[in-house]
């Protein structure tokens, strides 16, 4: 069960978004603050997997919140605001939903945050070969699908999205190449280039200008190449 917290001092938004969880058989309500500095203390007293959080509140917004904030748990603003879009972003929400939230627009939001859930790589296993137990999954159109890491031959940023190329063939979702670099193991993946990240076990060989991954001459960017001249040691 996924605990969440609704921060939120409009009393028909807090209300709506309360039944939205309820609709939703993986979330549960644990707390209401229609502040955030009662926020602040509940987040320190209880475990929450998912806030929902305003952003104009009085004495602390919604931002000021999860500035102080170490540890912030995964975060979708809600917000009646379309000015704090951009700046947002910069906290790395999950979502920033405008009111009134639609049920489809809020549903959407959820599932980013199962899109994250599901990018973490899985915990260590005690045995040798961890890595080829490990997976993530990717969302393809409108599923989930389930990618072995010792498949991954390289990563191609395209913007906003991924190309992901697999011993079965290339896949593309929405997704960060730069999220995608934190959440990789770095024993096993390396980032050649602002738009390449390669699987090092799979490399067939290398100059201090690219890399041959899967038949395929990546680039080298610049600022990678005393990586990748660490690699080579």
């Amino acid at each position: 069960m996924i605990h969440c917290l609704i921060v939120e001092d409009e009393p028909l938004a807090a209300e709506l978004l309360k039944s939205y969880i309820e609709k939703m058989p993986d979330l549960c309500l644990a707390a209401h603050c229609d502040s955030a500095v009662d926020a602040f203390g509940v987040l320190q007293r209880q475990q929450i997997e998912l806030m929902f959080l305003d952003i104009r509140m009085p004495r602390l917004t919604g931002l000021e919140l999860l500035k102080s904030l170490k540890n912030p748990p995964p975060v979708i603003l809600t917000t009646a605001y379309r000015d704090y879009a951009v700046e947002s972003y910069d906290y790395d929400v999950l979502d920033y939903l405008v009111k009134p939230i639609q049920f489809d627009r809020f549903l959407k939001a959820i599932g980013k945050f199962y899109q994250r859930q599901s990018a973490q790589p899985p915990a260590p296993a005690p045995a040798t070969d961890a890595f080829e137990q490990a997976y993530l999954f990717f969302r393809v159109d409108r599923e989930q699908q389930k990618v072995w890491l010792k498949d991954i031959l390289y990563i191609e940023g395209l913007g906003d999205y991924v190309k992901v190329f697999t011993a079965n063939g290339p896949i593309v979702t929405y997704e960060r190449l730069s999220y995608l670099e934190e959440k990789l193991p770095e024993e096993h993946f390396l980032r050649v280039h602002k738009s390449y990240i390669i699987a090092t076990g799979k490399v067939q060989s290398f100059t201090g200008s690219a890399v041959k991954v899967g038949g395929k001459q990546i680039p080298v960017g610049r600022m990678y190449k005393e990586r990748l001249a660490r690699f080579g040691r």
